[in-house]
């Protein structure tokens, strides 16, 4: 299970809407407790580096792929470092996608303990995340229960 509050969960569809028609991206820190069960405690957004090799007008970089810029991955290492907080997931849209994991998603699942939070935005309208726990290796594609409360 993983818990996010209203604010967390309204900061990624914002963004989600405000990146359209390419994808946003981020990542997402908070805590793990003793039966598994992820709570976010930060949501830190990352510009999606796939849109900078966005060159050619067909060129679909950003529309259907992301990639957190590594800068904002360290920088968000370090100010964990001496905390109780790690690295949890990461999240990003899906433009006039539904929110399940593509296939290209599967491919890039290097961390299969990582929840992936994701946005389907239609039309420039976010609906609410769906979360995932993917792994490359087996392919195997879970969906990971999401509850969006105040006490995250």
């Amino acid at each position: 299970m993983i818990r996010i509050s209203p604010s967390h969960c309204a900061d990624i569809t914002a963004q989600a809407e405000r990146a359209y028609p390419y994808e946003c991206c981020g990542l997402l820190a908070g805590v793990i407790s003793s039966d598994g069960t992820v709570t976010v405690t930060r949501v830190v957004a990352s510009a999606n580096t796939m849109i900078e090799h966005h060159t050619a007008p067909n060129d679909q970089s950003g529309r259907d792929s992301f990639e957190i810029d590594p800068q904002v991955r360290f920088d968000l290492m370090r100010a964990l470092a001496d905390t109780s907080e790690t690295i949890v997931g990461h999240y990003h849209s899906h433009p006039d996608h539904p929110a399940h994991p593509s296939e290209r998603d599967l491919d890039m699942a290097f961390e299969p303990k990582l929840v992936w939070l994701i946005v389907s935005v239609c039309t420039g309208q976010a609906t609410a995340p769906q979360a995932w726990r993917l792994n490359r290796d087996t392919r195997e594609i879970a969906n990971v229960s999401l509850e969006i409360c105040e006490n995250s």
